[in-house]
């Protein structure tokens, strides 16, 4: 790839980070972009160590302003970007359900932190949506402005395996990442004139530091829903962030260029199983 300014958001995470890190090696000039502004310059520090040349930036990704100065922060001190990864994202317990299926019993249930679907609140619901859907929307407002008529340019969005097929308990997640997925696809139709392309990885199961203690005990084994996916996961395991390098590489790259609208599942055959 010739050498581009890649900015990544949420970029500060273990998946984001080892894409950035992944990125860098191929000579780009990466742009860290976290909430946080310690953890986006921990990876820059890591890019700039191994010899590339990265800068950490802080910015929301749900506040217009806060990614206006991230941009200008980036194209003074790299370039305007040429390739942009949208990888904040996540979900909320508030819109998280307690057990994956109902019960009538449910309803009487009076443990503390136990929910039902009726109980789902709708500010977790909106965190979820907003993170994930706005999360995308916006940095795409403020980036792609960038790229318009230039050469080379795309957009990769993070989607989810279980925006094809939603998860049980999950039902803000599932549906915020199919709204990326969909936006994906409309982003790709909406831009396919002045050269942008837009694609989508959708990551399965990957141990991260906001799932960890919901699929692994502390002794490291798996607690049941951990032992469940890994079940209907055909190649038995989880993602390590290193299997997301060669997907990303390729869409970001000219050997994908007549490559948009796609969502490219990442997940061991997870989307595959139909579980028989």
């Amino acid at each position: 790839m010739d050498r581009k300014v890649v900015v990544l958001t949420g970029a500060g995470g273990v998946l984001c980070s080892t894409l950035a890190v992944a990125l860098a090696a191929q000579g780009h000039k990466i742009a860290v972009l976290d909430l946080k502004k310690e953890a986006a310059q921990k990876v820059a520090n890591e890019i700039n160590a191994s010899g590339g040349t990265a800068i950490g930036v802080v910015a929301n990704v749900l506040e217009k302003d806060s990614l206006e100065t991230a941009k200008k922060e980036i194209n003074d001190q790299l370039g305007p970007c040429d390739i942009l990864v949208n990888g904040a994202g996540g979900n909320h317990p508030l819109g998280t359900t307690s057990n994956p299926y109902l019960e009538e019993n449910d309803l009487s249930d009076t443990t503390e932190g136990f929910k039902t679907f009726f109980d789902l609140d709708t500010s977790g619901i909106q965190f979820t949506f907003n993170l994930n859907f706005i999360g995308t929307l916006l940095p795409t407002q403020v980036f792609a402005l960038d790229m318009v008529g230039r050469s080379g340019c795309s957009i990769l969005n993070i989607s989810s395996m279980n925006a094809f097929t939603p998860l049980t308990k999950i039902p803000a997640y599932s549906g915020a990442k199919a709204a990326v997925s969909n936006f994906t696809q409309w982003l790709a139709v909406h831009f396919s004139k002045v050269g942008i392309r837009v694609n989508a990885l959708a990551p399965g199961f990957f141990l991260t530091d906001q799932n960890r203690a919901l699929l692994t005990q502390s002794d490291g084994s798996l607690t049941p829903r951990g032992n469940q996916i890994i079940d209907q996961t055909p190649m038995g395991k989880f993602g390590k962030p290193e299997d997301l390098i060669g997907t990303t590489l390729w869409l970001c790259s000219e050997g994908a260029s007549f490559v948009t609208g796609v969502v490219v599942p990442v997940d061991g055959g997870f989307s595959a199983y139909s579980g028989v």
